[in-house]
């Protein structure tokens, strides 16, 4: 019981301190941000800060924890295919993961965190397919078609959510998930040819 109690203690703490440097950074810029700040505004000491995160880095990634693997979740119902339905909806998984109001912060912000989002997007996504393409090729080769897959399901997400593109999510969705199925099938198709 007393560790039930200690463990919602931390979590209740990380969340007070996390909810804090988030109203902190739609006011001030990222690097201008400092412990002094961020304790004061949730109301803790500066050892209480430092029993959890190192510095302001550390609980910026706690905060982003595994927020890119949930959206895949969330999208493909914990299911691991490599469809085209499946990549589609790692497509879409990847908009709404970028086009979120949090993503509206003050720019220094979005300047730091957008990169430290997409290695953990990139990370999550590469994860996916190579369980998904886990019986299909060998390890070297699902290393490498989950590496392209991945960027080119990032990629196309990434265009719609910036504007770059007038279609909607979903044709963007459908046309990625075209190529990347394209890309496999043609894959197992040359292998096919070479060892005969």
């Amino acid at each position: 019981m007393a560790n039930k109690v200690m463990n919602v203690r931390v979590t209740h703490t990380k969340e007070s301190l996390a909810g804090a440097f988030i109203e902190l950074v739609s006011v001030k810029d990222f690097e201008k941000i400092t412990i002094a700040d961020i304790t004061q505004r949730a109301k803790v000491n500066r050892a209480t800060f430092y029993a959890h995160f190192n510095d302001k880095y550390e609980l910026l990634d706690y905060m982003m924890g595994d927020s890119a693997s949930a959206a895949i979740r969330q999208y493909t119902a914990g299911q691991v295919k490599v469809d085209p339905d499946s990549i589609g909806q790692l497509v879409l998984a990847v908009c709404d993961f970028y086009d979120q109001p949090e993503m509206n912060c003050r720019s220094s912000y979005v300047a730091f965190v957008v990169p430290q989002l997409r290695d953990k997007m990139l990370t999550a996504l590469k994860a996916y397919l190579l369980d998904g393409l886990d019986r299909l090729y060998t390890a070297d080769e699902r290393k490498i078609m989950a590496s392209f897959a991945a960027q080119a399901i990032h990629e196309g997400a990434v265009q719609w959510v910036a504007g770059e593109i007038r279609m909607d999510k979903e044709e963007v969705a459908r046309k990625v998930a075209v190529l990347v199925t394209g890309g496999f099938e043609a894959y197992a198709r040359e292998g096919d040819r070479a060892w005969n």
